[in-house]
């Protein structure tokens, strides 16, 4: 038999159409199960109590949904990501009304029709209902037929397009999308061809984004009213357009750039400043409703418009492009219609509007497609700037000009956009300490507190802007509120550090050679030629990692040959040593906009690095022939990501060796990463015939210990001094082939703690960043391994 699940913001309203269904269901009425209400007996709806109640029916049939309001869809969408994948496939959620369709699929259900039969009926709830009341607009009064969205209106005009742009159909495009629409008198409904999503309407931009289309996959558009030849021609043309985001032909190679702010920080390990408290919940709890919710939000959403349009106005390129997504996303109908729909349910403006856009947040975070995936920031960033102004209260937007950051979490942009002469150092509520955000603010010299909610949860709830704090990374210790005597003390102890790193960078140039003689290449990681210039400046012995997928990664479309060249030979140069180049390590959290991957259930687990090449080589061929070509006039190694088998040593040996004759020059040395455990395992087979191999610590320890990096649930768990994770670094040094250096790139490499007991492992290179390079150079000087 089929299930039925009742989804009502009341439980007594979902208690009252029940009771009406069943008196017309017979001897034998369905199981029905209700999730309704919120848990403390007020109106709403919970995801968790939805997925429970389809749980409890995973032995039917099938199992149909039906739900009140817009939110409450909502709220059964996400249940369905909670609960085991075959019951959601035999799970539908409908969209008919919800008493007529509750006595509908009751009805149905009871009398033994199929799953697919009682969704059939509920289709045609909504048309029938829709043709009682006004014929002639459902297209019933002259005895036309009424139709679904998978059977379009005789005058319907349809035509299908192709996703061009290389991130999909995501915010800019969707955007421009959106406003063409508008600006025609028709409707236009879109499906999702390929993925099987939608239809949905096309003036919704946060529709359309739900669609999850992604480059490659097939839209079919379906257009009515006056206009809807002239929208579908002009969305036609617009798509063949490249929808908007398509780079503009240049006639030469764009100057490959840079884009971290060079900005360096203290370089220290310790930081003490006034806070500037940054992101977290919104506090509802004063929030008083008013006479009108529905103004009141009108009023806020019209605000916050206004202030976003000044922005734009003072803005430009980039900047401005990201604004006006955010305004284009404020603007959406389907935001406000839901926020307005649960209003009249009951709840006040701020609790509807913040309920409303964290579930649409999180329906972004769960796209399969990491860049569309990420929009759900901005999702957040639109809500919480509408819940300030329905409160009366602007965030503070001033920086003091010394201060320590104050953060839920640190990503990778941000990070790179810090001001190392004002930001002394930044604190993370949640996440751990190899995420992207904190790598980049470490390499460049800022010192990051992670996690701080862990174990200074309640110090880190009493900051407040400009209280003054501080914290010092060695042995994690974290003050907020200063009084004098703790003021004095950390002020002369990041005096004492000062001093000493002054020191060290004073000899920074000299080798790192050990009591007992034994030297050890102490070199820097770079990602854009900033940075190269600062591994130049720092005394480093050379570069150990050069992060190709950063160095080229803002472009749209991929380097030529000769562009990779110039921006690597210049990274040379400005290093002044010898440099590693790792070929793209792409996949997982690290896109690249012109190489195209397919979704991935677990993209951490999936085609990465070099894995993402084996199919379509020809990128890895360009960027091995720039490699080959730059090693001619300077010391050059290259090194693949993502090893596993030595069948992919061989293939990776073989690209190497044909792009090596087309250029008439080979790298000075070849070498692996190694971050998979069973790389670790069997690295006597692997490393054969290598020069070297360089352990990435930051995978290696995500991957043993079953933690991702960038997830701060598992922050603690993810720590590569686990035993085990050190195990496995110990077992390389102990096991590679005679002759195969063994070096470490990872954030490992910058720790002053973890140095000495790498180096007494047997590593002898260590890829540090910049800022670390002299205090790990001098502390290997006061080593004896003997």
């Amino acid at each position: 038999m089929v299930g039925i699940v009742v989804v009502s913001h009341s439980r007594a309203l979902a208690e009252a159409a029940l009771q009406l269904a069943l008196q017309m269901a017979g001897d034998q009425p369905p199981p029905v199960r209700l999730a309704a209400g919120a848990a403390d007996g007020e109106l709403g709806t919970d995801a968790t109590a939805v997925s429970a109640a389809l749980e409890e029916l995973g032995d039917q049939e099938g199992v149909v949904v039906l739900a009140d309001l817009g939110s409450a869809l909502l709220s059964a969408e996400m249940a369905l990501e909670f609960i085991d994948a075959e019951l959601a496939q035999r799970t539908t959620i409908s969209g008919a009304p919800l008493v007529e369709g509750l006595v509908t699929a009751v009805v149905a259900a009871g009398s033994g029709a199929s799953a697919a039969d009682v969704v059939a009926e509920l289709d045609q709830v909504a048309a029938g209902k829709a043709a009682q009341v006004q014929p002639s607009a459902a297209g019933a009064a002259d005895g036309e037929p009424l139709h679904s969205a998978g059977q379009p209106a005789a005058d319907a005009v349809v035509a299908e397009l192709e996703v061009t742009p290389a991130h999909g159909l995501h915010a800019r495009p969707a955007a421009a999308w959106v406003r063409l629409v508008r600006e025609h008198d028709a409707q236009v409904q879109v499906e999702n061809l390929t993925a099987g999503t939608g239809p949905v309407r096309g003036d919704s931009l946060t529709s359309i984004a739900m669609l999850g289309a992604r480059r490659g996959h097939q839209l079919r558009i379906t257009a009515t009213g006056p206009q809807a030849e002239d929208l579908v021609a002009a969305l036609t043309a617009f798509a063949r357009a490249g929808f908007g985001d398509e780079p503009e032909a240049t006639a030469t190679e764009p100057e490959p750039t840079g884009w971290m702010l060079q900005v360096p920080g203290s370089g220290l390990d310790i930081a003490m400043g006034p806070a500037l408290v940054r992101g977290g919940e919104v506090d509802l709890s004063g929030y008083e409703p008013s006479a009108d919710e529905h103004q009141r939000l009108s009023d806020a959403i019209a605000a916050v418009t206004g202030e976003l349009q000044e922005l734009i106005l003072a803005s430009h390129g980039e900047t401005a492009m990201i604004l006006t997504a955010q305004l284009e996303l404020l603007d959406d109908p389907a935001l406000r219609e839901g926020a307005d729909e649960a209003i009249a349910a009951g709840e006040n403006a701020a609790q509807a509007w913040a309920d409303g856009l964290l579930r649409i947040a999180e329906r972004y975070a769960a796209l399969p497609d990491s860049y569309q995936a990420a929009r759900d920031q901005d999702v957040l960033s639109v809500r919480d700037q509408v819940l300030q102004a329905l409160l009366g209260a602007a965030e503070d937007t001033g920086a003091p000009m010394e201060h320590i950051l104050v953060v839920d979490q640190l990503d990778a942009i941000s990070a790179a956009g810090l001001d190392g002469s004002i930001t002394a150092g930044v604190i993370t509520r949640r996440g751990g300490a190899t995420g992207h955000g904190v790598i980049v603010a470490r390499s460049r010299g800022i010192p990051v507190f992670t996690d701080a909610e862990a174990d200074h949860g309640a110090t880190l709830r009493a900051m407040r802007s400009g209280m003054r704090v501080a914290f010092d990374l060695r042995g994690r210790q974290m003050v907020a509120d200063l009084d004098e005597g703790q003021r004095r003390a950390y002020t002369q102890e990041i005096g004492a550090r000062a001093k000493a790193l002054a020191v060290a960078e004073a000899e920074a140039g000299e080798p790192a050679r050990t009591q007992d003689g034994t030297t050890v290449l102490v070199m820097g990681n770079v990602g854009s030629r900033g940075d190269a210039e600062q591994v130049g400046s720092r005394g480093a012995d050379g570069s150990g990692l050069v992060r190709t997928e950063l160095v080229f990664g803002h472009r749209q479309t991929a380097p030529s040959v000769a562009g990779q060249i110039t921006e690597l030979s210049a990274i040379a140069v400005a290093v002044g040593g010898p440099v590693t180049v790792r070929t793209w390590d792409v996949g997982a959290d690290k896109p690249l906009a012109y190489h195209h991957q397919d979704p991935e259930q677990n993209p951490f687990l999936g085609v990465r690095g070099l894995r993402s090449f084996r199919n379509n080589p020809g990128l890895l061929d360009d960027q091995l022939e720039a490699i080959c070509r730059v090693a001619a006039d300077h010391p050059i190694d290259v090194m693949f990501p993502m090893i596993t088998t030595r069948a992919e040593v061989d293939w990776a040996l073989e690209r190497l060796a044909a792009a090596a004759e087309r250029a008439g020059h080979r790298p000075r040395g070849v070498g692996i990463m190694i971050e998979v455990p069973a790389a670790a395992l069997k690295i006597a087979d692997l490393s054969a015939g290598l020069d070297f191999v360089s352990i990435g610590t930051n995978d290696l320890t995500q991957y043993a210990c079953a933690a991702e990096r960038g997830n701060a649930g598992v922050a603690d768990l993810g720590d590569v001094r686990d035993p085990g994770v050190l195990r496995l670094i110990e077992m390389v040094c102990a096991e590679v082939s005679e002759g195969c250096l063994v070096a470490v790139c990872g954030d490992a490499a910058s720790q002053p703690d973890l140095a000495e007991q790498l180096v007494r492992f047997g590593v002898r290179e260590l890829s540090a960043t910049a800022p670390a390079v002299p205090l790990i150079k001098q502390i290997i000087r006061g080593l004896d391994l003997s």
